[in-house]
């Protein structure tokens, strides 16, 4: 009886975003320019520290993970929810669904990872500069991504999982513009005691130890710099440290008030929305934050327009 209730249900609506129809148009092309903003900016972020040597470092080794998981994460959810708006047509398939609620977890956890991992890197460079060659190896380095690639795949595959074992037997309309977890157990006829309490286990553990890991190291750069008389080299240091830390407020910010501090499991406008920033609009803002701004991107950047400009 449960096979036949779960497979019962071989699509689902999503509903989207709450805009008007006659607005669909505008925001059909703000959110094209978004998407496209973010993959032409990421991408050029690991276009150019394949290119240039002097960007093969720890810091940019991470950065070209981030930018790479921000260019998946926006795909996994914006041109699903774009065609949607174009073609008018809501459905998605069961198989589809679970797949896309799987590959927006894996991603938006190893965004977690490595925002921590590159909060730990700032950390050694700036509080042990002498001895962060020896701290940050390319072991240490690789064992770090990798680390964050494994526990996200845990992570989502154990969400996927019980997921799949759920029973979907009315409702098949998804208030949401992509299929979420929390939204996918509010329309199943199972019990989901167990799936909210690996959300607010695995997952909270998932979202605390990296905020806190991330608060840490700033807190520790913070009262270093503090110990320092030179004043250019302080406001150097906080002007980066703040942008950093407005995005990941940003990001964990409305992540927590989806996920953890929601009144409900109803997915409300203010909880789409909130989706959609940390979701859409944060993987936008960081090739500017973390690298657009950076003398070193700027440097190679203008070598490789050099280039272009002497093979014409």
């Amino acid at each position: 009886m449960r096979r036949e209730n779960q497979s019962s249900v071989s699509e689902f609506l999503l509903l989207g975003l709450p805009i008007r129809p006659e607005q669909q148009g505008v925001f059909f092309a703000l959110f094209l320019g978004m998407y496209l903003t973010t993959m032409l900016g990421n991408l050029l972020i690991i276009l150019l520290i394949r290119l240039d040597p002097h960007l093969h470092t720890p810091m940019y080794f991470f950065l070209s993970h981030l930018a790479f998981t921000d260019v998946s994460f926006s795909s996994v959810t914006v041109p699903k929810m774009l065609m949607n708006m174009q073609t008018q047509d809501q459905s998605i398939l069961y198989a589809g669904c679970v797949t896309q609620t799987y590959f927006f977890i894996f991603f938006a956890c190893i965004d977690n990872l490595l925002l921590a991992v590159m909060a730990y890197d700032r950390y050694v460079a700036i509080c042990h500069p002498l001895h962060y060659a020896s701290l940050m190896r390319e072991k240490l380095c690789i064992c770090l991504v990798a680390g964050s690639w494994f526990f996200s795949c845990v992570d989502a595959l154990t969400h996927t999982l019980l997921l799949a074992q759920l029973s979907f037997c009315a409702d098949h309309f998804i208030p949401h513009f992509f299929c979420d977890l929390a939204a996918l157990l509010k329309l199943s006829c199972s019990d989901t005691s167990l799936n909210e309490l690996v959300i607010f286990t695995v997952g909270g553990m998932l979202f605390i130890l990296p905020l806190s890991s991330i608060l840490g190291s700033y807190i520790c750069i913070g009262t270093a710099v503090l110990s320092v008389s030179s004043t250019k080299r302080l406001f150097k240091v906080f002007s980066t440290c703040g942008s950093h830390l407005f995005v990941v407020s940003l990001y964990y910010g409305t992540l927590a008030s989806v996920y953890f501090f929601s009144s409900s499991w109803d997915s409300t406008d203010k909880d789409i929305t909130a989706s959609f920033v940390y979701a859409v609009v944060t993987p936008m803002l960081n090739p500017f934050i973390y690298s657009l701004r950076n003398r070193d991107i700027k440097q190679a950047l203008e070598i490789l327009v050099s280039r272009a400009n002497f093979l014409k």
